[in-house]
């Protein structure tokens, strides 16, 4: 887990800059990517919602997408998704791709 160290706008005015300090394992999981970054904190997840079980002995687990969260979600576009662990939680990150269409090669459907 991470923490902003200071802020300050940048040189356009337009938006801020940030100083953050990772954990180095944390830093590890960006496997070099360090454009396209996004933050979030999960003090601000406040849309409760469920995991739904299906199936023989409820081995499949479904994450359940809020009522409120639906509305312009298109679900022929495919899904990846991250996991992050830390000692006390287990955080989920699903990215939905608004530009591409799933097409037979792309997405599986079961």
């Amino acid at each position: 887990m991470g923490r902003i160290l200071s802020s300050k706008r940048n040189g356009t005015g337009k938006g801020l800059l940030f100083e953050v300090e990772l954990d180095y394992e944390e830093a590890t999981l960006l496997k070099g990517h360090y454009d396209s970054v996004h933050m979030f904190t999960e003090r601000i997840a406040d849309f409760a919602t469920n995991i739904s079980s299906r199936g023989k002995n409820s081995v499949t687990k479904y994450f359940l997408i809020p009522r409120s969260l639906r509305k312009d979600v298109d679900y022929t576009y495919p899904v990846n998704c991250q996991k992050i662990e830390t000692n006390e939680k287990i955080i989920f990150i699903y990215v939905v791709d608004k530009t591409m269409p799933c097409s037979s090669i792309t997405c599986r459907t079961n």
